[in-house]
């Protein structure tokens, strides 16, 4: 009887409903809320040993407190370190579907050269590959200078990339603020942040959040040749969850 009401669909999505209600972020659960060691990550996916990461009353309620408590960390300053840096994920656009048609062998081939593309300009600019997510890294810059001179040579090597005549298209996402780094790994909501402001990228656009324009010295975006444009949300996208009321995000573009 308990097992059945653990799987039912009506039952789990009434708590996720309820999570929507929750204090921190609703999504937490997803790969980019769980990757990496450390804190309340790690214990997220200690839960998905105990409960399975397929849908379950069981999960959704056992994440919905880890949410709580994440939130109550970054409340108190438990969340928060005391070094300002820009942190940026990146994400290829609808690599599972190609890579599905295109096979393993093709898949891996495309992943090596797109790291070989992406990673150099990271590293050349003092970033730091912090973790590899399959198709996409999250990466950390002691400024906001350095993070979009990355973006902008990144993204330049990826244009050459081929694999069959498939170019990949990279959406990439930069946020700049203080998490906490924990066994080699940057929590908090600074982090949850950068991945929403890419998850804003679309097909293949540069994000960047308001703290990072605000971090540029002035005359950079000018030298790199770029604009900035608000974004907005289309009518049909879902609303970013877990970030600020107040974050604005824009979209960098040639001039």
């Amino acid at each position: 009887m308990v097992n059945a009401a653990n799987q039912r669909d009506d039952i789990i999505s009434v708590i996720r409903r309820a999570r929507e209600n929750l204090p921190g972020d609703p999504a937490f659960g997803d790969p980019l809320s769980v990757s990496g060691p450390g804190g309340v990550r790690a214990v997220a996916r200690a839960a998905d040993k105990l409960v399975g990461d397929s849908p379950s009353a069981a999960r959704e309620l056992g994440l919905g407190a880890l949410q709580v408590w994440q939130a109550v960390l970054e409340r108190v300053g438990k969340g928060r370190g005391a070094q300002e840096i820009t942190i940026m994920f990146t994400d290829l656009v609808a690599f599972s579907s190609w890579s599905l048609a295109a096979g393993d062998e093709v898949t891996l081939d495309l992943l090596r050269r797109v790291a070989k593309a992406i990673e150099p300009p990271i590293v050349d600019r003092g970033g730091q590959v912090v973790k590899r997510m399959g198709d996409g890294v999250m990466a950390v810059f002691p400024s906001a200078d350095r993070a979009v001179r990355a973006a902008v040579a990144a993204k330049e090597n990826l244009s050459a990339v081929s694999v069959d005549g498939y170019r990949p298209q990279m959406r990439l996402g930069l946020h700049t603020g203080s998490p906490r780094e924990i066994g080699g790994d940057w929590l908090g909501i600074d982090v949850n942040i950068a991945a929403r402001v890419m998850e804003a990228g679309g097909n293949g656009n540069t994000m960047v959040s308001n703290a990072t324009l605000d971090a540029l010295r002035p005359g950079t975006l000018e030298e790199l040749g770029l604009g900035v444009k608000p974004y907005r949300r289309s009518f049909f996208a879902a609303p970013l969850s877990g970030v600020p009321e107040d974050l604005r995000i824009f979209r960098l573009e040639a001039e």
